[in-house]
């Protein structure tokens, strides 16, 4: 299977090219935002106020980080899990998000959005946070660093290789899979 590279920013028409199963390699600017950063800007689009960052065509990355070493951009860079953002995904793929990385499952109300929106989820190898931290070559904390390990980060990546896992067709790698292991069993 041949790898798609995408750039980040995502244009619609990029969302439209991928289909759930695709292996892509992101390159461009990604998000790192997770719980408490998304309560916020949640908030934050409820107060008709402006956010940290333009949400058009954006990417977030559901991202536990580690602590830089010294001379390293980020520390390991591994994916968490998803479900905990589902209750603030909706609202911020209506204001313009059009990917989002981690791992694991997404409620029926996200799956939902992403067709109705035009966005894709894509899924990152758990475990592999070290390597995954080769491919970001940019790290800047943007907004709330008293967050901490929540804060919103501006990471620049260069070959970030992910899954598509839902495609904005409502293709659902993990449903596909389920699938084709009970017509085996």
């Amino acid at each position: 299977m041949a790898v798609k590279r995408i750039t980040a920013p995502l244009t619609d028409e990029a969302v439209r090219d991928l289909r759930a199963g695709d292996a892509v390699e992101i390159s461009g600017v990604v998000y790192q935002a997770r719980d408490a950063a998304h309560k916020r800007l949640v908030a934050l689009i409820e107060a008709g106020e402006e956010l940290p960052f333009d949400l058009q065509g954006a990417v977030v990355y559901y991202m536990g980080p580690s602590p830089a070493k010294p001379g390293n951009v980020i520390g390991s860079a591994g994916p968490t899990t998803s479900g905990r953002m589902d209750a603030y995904a909706p609202l911020l793929m209506r204001h313009g998000l059009k990917g989002m990385i981690g791992k694991g499952l997404r409620s029926a109300e996200v799956k939902q959005a992403m067709q109705d929106e035009g966005a894709v989820y894509f899924a990152a190898t758990g475990g592999a946070g070290a390597l995954l931290a080769r491919r970001i070559v940019g790290n800047e904390v943007i907004a709330w660093p008293e967050l901490g390990a929540e804060a919103v980060a501006r990471l620049e990546v260069v070959d970030f290789p992910a899954i598509v896992v839902m495609d904005c067709y409502g293709g659902d790698l993990y449903e596909q899979g389920r699938a084709a292991y009970a017509r085996q069993a």
